[in-house]
């Protein structure tokens, strides 16, 4: 009979799992003892300021057609923070094609949660045409921000740096 039971165990945790619900979610309906998480999904807006200052390059390190920039940003809106990183860059020979990836440290607060947190900058250009992601790098947060995840998009209008930062925070039940 136990062996039976094993079987049947085993199917309902099959369909349970192509229904689409987790291990973890399972065991807590049928045992009560897993603490789920709640993930907040948010939206954060505002301007920054970027001081971009082009690094020469050490005499062994690189390719010459690759540019070295340190980044300074001074972030305002629902994410009031300051952040420093450096860029990597390369422009193509072919006109409004170009390259760039970049890691950012940023530190302060967010929707009034204080800490810092990593992103992540890969973006091009093909003849014009922009693609641009940013990824907060996963476990970078500190403080209060731990366990953000998320991506921002950085629009500029008139001359004006704007961004929106979609993010999620898990927090215990």
């Amino acid at each position: 009979m136990k062996h039976r039971s094993g079987a049947h165990a085993v199917i309902v945790a099959y369909l349970f799992l192509c229904l689409g619900l987790s291990c973890a979610q399972i065991f807590s309906q049928t045992h009560g003892t897993v603490q789920e998480e709640v993930v907040v999904t948010n939206r954060a807006s505002g301007t920054f300021e970027v001081k971009l200052n082009p690094q020469t390059p050490d005499d062994n390190v690189g390719d010459p057609t690759v540019g070295r920039m340190s980044i300074d940003k001074q972030f305002h809106g629902d994410l009031e923070a300051v952040s420093k990183g450096e860029m990597l860059a390369v422009r193509t020979e072919v006109e409004g094609s170009a390259g760039y990836v970049a890691m950012e440290r940023v530190t302060g607060t967010l929707h009034g949660r204080s800490g810092a947190f990593t992103l992540q900058h890969s973006g091009t250009m093909t003849r014009g045409a922009q693609k641009l992601r940013v990824t907060v790098v996963p476990d970078s947060g500190t403080g209060e921000l731990v366990g953000l995840a998320g991506t921002m998009t950085i629009d500029v209008v008139d001359g004006k740096h704007l961004y929106g930062f979609d993010y999620t925070l898990a927090e215990p039940r």
